[in-house]
């Protein structure tokens, strides 16, 4: 029996997950409150769609250093804290809030390797955007709900020396009991919970499942052993769904039922 083992939300999009025993799937396809935050680069100007390319702000992608950063979001105070090293700040979204968790993200990252790439143009001072509610800052328009399974990790995980769990992959659904890899051949639709999905498309992967999710580092070359030890036309782990009947909520626990 396949059932939902872990589920995660991203409120600030190129950061840490926070683990929920539940999400709440919208109609519109996204998670709600799930990248409904992020820093963008000084010329990044406010999207007028929800979308938002990673190129425009801070993204796991190419600041690595980001995995280490502990994040918590309470939805109920609109507060958010930031937790690394010997930085620990927590603030409101109110405008000089705002600035206090960009100084205080920027301080982190002058510390670390990633501190060059802060001198490009356009890229201080950074900005937080976004309501804390709507989820907005997806990489793709029609935003999406991934899953992968628990033995595809566990798979890539034993060719490799270096640790490789979920969170290197930023899905939103995990599931157990279904064998290594097999969530890419699911179609049509399955069943989690009270909410139908529409498998879309796999998912092709980027840089950021090479950051090491405890330090930050760079510490295995996941892309080229999809392709080379899996022999994968382009490196892919998971799938992207979409609700087929309107939205609803998920649990840990749920059965995931294939073709419902």
């Amino acid at each position: 029996m396949i059932r939902v083992d872990a589920l995660y939300r991203y409120p600030v999009k190129g950061f840490t997950p926070e683990r929920r025993d539940s999400l709440v799937i919208q109609d519109d396809g996204r998670v709600q409150g799930d990248r409904s935050l992020v820093f963008r680069f000084a010329d990044a100007l406010e999207p007028a769609d929800a979308t938002f390319p990673k190129r425009r702000g801070l993204a796991l992608m190419t600041f690595p250093s980001l995995a280490r950063v502990d994040l918590t979001f309470d939805d109920r105070t609109q507060t958010l804290r930031l937790r690394v090293d010997d930085i620990d700040v927590e603030a409101d979204l109110s405008q000089s809030g705002r600035e206090r968790l960009a100084e205080a993200v920027t301080a982190y990252l002058r510390t670390t390797n990633d501190a060059r790439l802060l001198e490009a143009d356009g890229i201080l001072p950074l900005g937080l955007l976004g309501d804390g509610r709507t989820a907005r800052f997806q990489d793709r328009p029609r935003g999406f709900i991934s899953l992968h399974g628990a033995a595809s990790v566990g798979a890539l995980d034993a060719t490799v020396p270096a640790p490789v769990d979920d969170r290197r992959f930023r899905s939103n659904i995990v599931v157990d009991g279904s064998d290594a890899w097999a969530e890419l051949d699911w179609n049509g639709r399955l069943r989690i919970g009270e909410v139908v999905f529409e498998v879309q498309k796999p998912i092709e992967r980027c840089a950021a499942i090479t950051a090491n999710p405890d330090t930050g580092v760079r510490d295995a070359r996941l892309l080229r052993v999809l392709t080379s030890e899996f022999g994968q036309d382009a490196p892919t782990l998971g799938i992207l769904l979409l609700p087929a009947d309107g939205g609803g909520t998920i649990r840990v626990g749920d059965e995931v039922v294939l073709d419902a």
